[in-house]
């Protein structure tokens, strides 16, 4: 068995365990961990995930966030002036946007609060925010919101409680549940 198929399994064991009642939403909040070199084979495999998310009986709906920031950029009102000094731009020098992450906070918020409390919202494609937002900023920031559960498929590691996304980065300690292959 390869090791996306053993975390697909490990993601339908989890999520067909009852849920309980009266969690917080950072409770709610799971984190499907797997090195970043398999984040185009799993991009194959979500319907899997989905798959077995209706089979356990709760909705599902697919959040991808690869195309969030040239989308939001190309909006953007001064986006010339931003590609000319991107400096402009609050939270660059950091390589966390604060506009763009107040935008995928806001974002992310809808569709967890839209979604009923048997429905999973699934994050893919958090790895196109390193350099410019922080996963945890956007979770932290909807998990207020979160009805069901929120599944963020993550290309980084965990060791302990501290998540390192694309094993690049300082990680930061969260109490989210994680599932791995291992």
């Amino acid at each position: 068995m390869s090791r996306l198929d053993r975390l697909v399994e490990r993601y339908a064991d989890h999520i067909a365990t009852p849920w309980p009642a009266g969690l917080s939403g950072i409770e709610r909040v799971i984190f499907v961990v797997y090195p970043p070199a398999d984040e185009l084979r799993l991009r194959i495999y979500i319907d899997e995930f989905e798959l077995r998310t209706r089979d356990a009986g709760h909705g599902w709906r697919l959040l991808d966030l690869t195309g969030a920031f040239p989308q939001w950029m190309a909006a953007h009102r001064y986006r010339e002036k931003y590609f000319r000094r991107p400096t402009l731009l609050a939270g660059y020098p950091e390589g966390r946007l604060t506009e763009f992450t107040a935008h995928l906070v806001e974002q992310t918020r809808e569709q967890v609060a839209a979604a009923p409390a048997d429905d999973v919202v699934a994050l893919a494609g958090v790895g196109t925010l390193f350099g410019v937002s922080s996963v945890s900023e956007v979770v932290n920031g909807a998990a207020s919101a979160i009805n069901g559960r929120l599944v963020v498929f993550f290309p980084g590691e965990k060791d302990g409680n501290i998540y390192r996304l694309l094993d690049a980065r300082d990680g930061w300690d969260y109490m989210a549940h994680a599932i791995t292959a291992d």
